[in-house]
């Protein structure tokens, strides 16, 4: 295995230190044996649901409890009286763009319906602040990348500030440690390609928080991040009737991989013998497939997740929603601006409904782009992808 995969280890050795280091973390986590998840942990532990018990809602994450009020101190006299301060300044605004959101921020454990056995997963779910419309919260699912937890992948993406913003729940499923020592999902797994692994807990998850606070079902997108977005399109692709679109950030081509070292080489080739081929698999298992509008972001200094498979998700998303290869695309090239990166997106229309769009971000590395670059795989640089999803998504419904 190392032999064969000592040509891409030796291409991904020419990058940069910082980019050295994210795909050695990926690297890692690819070929890194499984081992149990660790006995305690550091975060809050989630309330559990299991078969035999009926569905807890998530609680809210607990937080300590507020100081008592001082005692009133009696009236300075003159002589004591401190010179006033100066009015504090207002926070900066980097500040005030991390600050944490509004609303419920709430964390609960999927263990499946009565008669399933399937594996527990955590999850973490934001409710906005105020009164939800009449239809109840549109809802985005958000799968994080490798070496990612769901409360980092909220921090860095900020999704949920922005989610308060556009009026929206987000849910973060977290993989788990015993599933994979860097909580990568198998998004190369032909298994779970095929609708299995992971897929029907990340399905039965969002049936029941959609349950569970009324949220409108019939806007319910789904998108991640590398390895993130590989499972986001799996689970789109096997549940097309649950999601009105789906957003893949530096994510992989679907339906190729099915081995560590082949998910290493799809990651930096993609693969275009199966590119047509997984489509047509798909279509197969699901006649009358309905539409799925995609948006695919994209860094073209990404080394970990090339862009070329962004060339081959957007072949397949093409493929997938019936658009010709001759559709007219729309091009729009964006300047840089305060995010420091310029990008270009191509639209393609089916009539006036967009269907798909696909966002080239120069000089990005694999990164979310405009993200909380304090964490790991988030560049400060490039357009805000969480406001080009939820204005994508805020196109559509199911």
């Amino acid at each position: 295995m190392v032999k064969s995969s000592a040509p891409l280890l030796r291409s991904l050795m020419r990058v940069g230190k910082k980019q050295q280091r994210s795909a050695a973390r990926l690297l890692t986590a690819l070929f890194a044996p499984p081992k149990p998840a660790p006995k305690a942990r550091a975060q809050p532990k989630p309330a559990s649901t299991s078969a035999s018990t009926p569905a807890q809602k998530p609680r809210p994450v607990a937080t300590s409890a507020p100081k008592p009020a001082p005692k009133p101190r009696p009236a300075a006299t003159a002589a004591s009286t401190p010179k006033p301060k100066p009015a504090p300044r207002a926070a900066p605004a980097a500040l005030l763009k991390d600050a944490p959101a509004p609303g419920k921020w709430l964390t609960a454990r999927y263990a499946g319906q009565s008669g399933q056995v399937l594996r527990p997963m955590s999850y973490w779910l934001y409710l906005p602040d105020g009164a939800p419309p009449l239809s109840g919260w549109p809802l985005i699912v958000m799968l994080h990348g490798c070496e990612q937890s769901a409360t980092q992948f909220a921090q860095g993406t900020r999704m949920n500030q922005m989610a308060q913003k556009a009026g929206y729940a987000v849910l973060y499923p977290q993989q788990s440690l015993a599933a994979h020592p860097r909580r990568c999902w198998k998004w190369y797994d032909r298994a779970t390609q095929q609708g299995g692994g992971d897929v029907p807990v990340i399905v039965g998850m969002i049936g029941q928080v959609l349950a569970a606070y009324g949220l409108d079902r019939s806007r319910v997108f789904i998108c991640g991040m590398s390895a993130g977005a590989g499972m986001a399109n799996i689970v789109a692709l096997n549940h097309p009737e649950l999601f009105a679109g789906l957003g893949l950030h530096s994510g992989p081509l679907y339906g190729a991989g099915h081995s560590t070292v082949g998910a290493l080489g799809v990651m930096q080739h993609g693969n275009g013998a199966r590119v047509d081929s997984a489509i047509a698999e798909v279509l197969e298992r699901r006649p009358g497939f309905p539409s799925m509008p995609t948006i695919l972001i994209q860094g073209d200094d990404d080394r970990v997740v090339r862009p070329v498979n962004q060339v081959h998700l957007r072949r397949q998303a093409m493929l997938l929603n019936d658009l010709p290869a001759a559709t007219p695309v729309r091009v729009a090239h964006k300047a840089g601006g305060r995010s420091g990166l310029p990008h270009q997106l191509h639209d393609v229309y089916r009539g006036r409904k967009l269907m798909l769009r696909v966002a080239q971000i120069a000089q990005l590395q694999h990164a979310w782009s405009g993200g909380d670059a304090r964490l790991s795989f988030n560049s400060a640089a490039g357009p805000d992808a969480s406001k080009m999803l939820v204005d994508f998504f805020g196109k559509h419904r199911r």
